[in-house]
């Protein structure tokens, strides 16, 4: 383990990785609350009262022979989608208590969920509540109302799922993405636990999907699953899953590549985070013996911010808010995180977004700075402004929460501050801002 980073730096990095930004004056009252006492208030904060959720009208595909109503359906899916999209980045940026969000977004990559194919919104919104009611609490609850989540179902095709025909997906994905990971069951056991699933399935055509139960479409056990046999429900599977002991290490692991480092923890620093998740399975038991663990203040943390955590974090720093800026920005947002390669509800598959040094491509440098160039423009720069050219870019540092800048960017920036806009623009896309220490 390297050296431990300041008290300073601790409480910065907390509130960081815990939310979108750091600004200063958050981290003075946090640098005097202490960073246990941080600790303990973020992971107590309630959801956010505001930006409630959109009601979308349900949508029906219409047939194929029905040219105008398909290019009418297409149109208002889109809209929807664009409206749902933009809610839940307004909501990120508007969050006083930016925790519940940014664990809702974790889980989001967990149980990745595509809109594209599941095409209802109002789906996608059921989903993402249940993700922030049930993100800090029983691990097993939240897994049991997963499985019955009409969304997952559509996008790994466990709607219909029959005895007669068995579909797979679901089973294999539960597993492998979802609680054991990779090598912890046998092909036998995935289709085993696809007979547990069958007999549920999605009325597409409901105002409000729901999963509803059909008896006589379910295949009747017994099952036999990771060696236990019993006649298993959707439930009861889960229940087995979740008591593996290969579940909990997964779990603590998987969170602590999004929220300490790409890097996997330490022998001890799994034993503390699975031990506070224990047999009640607490996720924010877990989320605190993450943040309290010795590795996460280590100098060497260091996390390359995902495009969501990156524009969401701009948003917040420059005061803007996705709700209240004009519609071309609007769209430069949207066309940017599609360019950066992370578009909320869009995952690219069912094992969700990359890590770390993949988002540090060339394409998606030019697609930062076009969307840094963006929301500098739109920015009130007076204040900066009214700084002397020499100061500027230690304003910059303040305004984004950057301790400091390196040299070479700190010439970078001293060389373009007699453009305020163009400053914030470079300040926007330099290394220090791209990444979370």
């Amino acid at each position: 383990m390297g050296a431990q980073i300041s008290a300073r730096a601790a409480v910065s990095r907390l509130l960081r990785r815990t939310g979108f930004n750091a600004p200063g004056q958050a981290v003075d009252a946090a640098v005097t609350s202490g960073f246990a006492a941080t600790v303990d208030r973020v992971l107590a904060a309630p959801p956010s009262t505001g930006t409630q959720p959109p009601s979308f009208a349900a949508l029906t595909a219409p047939g194929k022979g029905d040219k105008a109503a398909r290019q009418t359906y297409a149109k208002q899916l889109k809209a929807q989608t664009e409206q749902l999209v933009l809610w839940w980045l307004d909501r990120m940026v508007a969050a006083d208590q930016p925790w519940v969000e940014k664990r809702t977004l974790l889980w989001h990559g967990h149980w990745a969920t595509s809109v594209k194919k599941v095409k209802s919104p109002a789906a996608m919104v059921a989903q993402n509540q249940t993700e922030r009611q049930l993100g800090g609490a029983d691990f097993g609850a939240f897994a049991k109302q997963m499985v019955r989540d009409p969304a997952l179902m559509i996008w790994l095709d466990a709607s219909g799922n029959t005895a007669k025909a068995p579909n797979e997906n679901l089973a294999r994905e539960l597993m492998e993405l979802f609680t054991l990971g990779v090598g912890h069951y046998s092909e036998n056991d995935v289709r085993q636990a696809a007979q547990a699933l069958t007999g549920w399935r999605v009325d597409r055509k409901a105002a409000i999907m729901t999963a509803t139960f059909a008896a006589q479409r379910h295949a009747s056990g017994p099952q036999t699953i990771l060696g236990t046999t019993a006649d298993f429900t959707d439930q009861t599977l889960v229940d087995l899953l979740v008591s593996r002991p290969d579940s909990a290490p997964y779990l603590a692991t998987r969170m602590w590549g999004w929220l300490v480092a790409p890097t996997p923890p330490s022998a001890s620093s799994l034993a503390r985070i699975t031990s506070a998740y224990g047999p009640k399975r607490d996720l924010t038991a877990m989320f605190r013996a993450i943040f309290s663990d010795p590795a996460f203040l280590d100098a060497d943390s260091v996390i390359v911010k995902q495009p969501i955590d990156y524009a969401v974090g701009m948003f917040r720093d420059l005061k803007l808010r996705p709700s209240t800026v004009d519609k071309k920005l609007q769209s430069g947002l949207l066309r940017g995180l599609a360019g950066l390669g992370q578009v909320p509800f869009d995952p690219p598959n069912v094992g969700g977004w990359p890590t770390g040094g993949a988002w540090l491509t060339t394409s998606a440098a030019q697609a930062r700075i076009k969307l840094a160039e963006s929301l500098a423009k739109a920015a009130d720069l007076k204040a900066l402004s009214a700084q002397s050219v020499s100061q500027r870019p230690a304003y910059v540092a303040a305004m984004l929460g950057v301790d400091a800048w390196t040299a070479r960017t700190q010439g970078v920036l001293s060389s373009a501050a007699s453009d305020p806009a163009e400053l914030l623009t470079l300040a926007l896309a330099a290394p220090e801002y791209i990444v979370s220490r």
